[in-house]
């Protein structure tokens, strides 16, 4: 079997966290949902079935949730840190794709959430 591209998903980890330009955002913070696809050569854990083998979703979610606990200003620069870490931290990813959405941004609207999402590689 040839195998082409493999990925691993984490979709819809819910994190409470401080970030935003307002004052209050920082003080009341906010309910922010993040998604992150993981592009690397799975094709050892796929023969072995050995976590050792794999990319550990659980640790990246780990890491995933230290980085949104720092407050930040911008969605952007959180996903930023957010993507630089995996790469310090996880040197088997390849690429990946990250959305942030902050659910309830403090906007006189009626919304699902606003939302950055950024791809990256190696």
């Amino acid at each position: 079997m040839l195998i082409s591209d493999t990925k691993i998903e984490i979709r819809g980890l819910r994190v409470f966290a401080r970030h935003g330009v307002l004052p209050e955002e920082r003080v009341i913070g906010n309910e922010f949902e993040l998604s992150l696809t993981l592009t690397y050569d799975a094709t050892s854990a796929i023969e072995s079935d050995d976590i050792d083998d794999a990319l550990n979703y659980a640790s990246v979610i780990e890491l995933v949730q230290e980085e949104m606990s720092e407050p930040s200003d911008l969605l952007e620069h959180v996903a930023g840190r957010i993507a630089n870490a995996v790469n310090d931290n996880f040197p088997q990813v390849e690429s990946g794709t990250l959305t942030i959405v902050k659910l309830h941004p403090p906007v006189s609207a009626q919304l699902a959430g606003t939302a950055f999402t950024m791809s990256w590689h190696r």
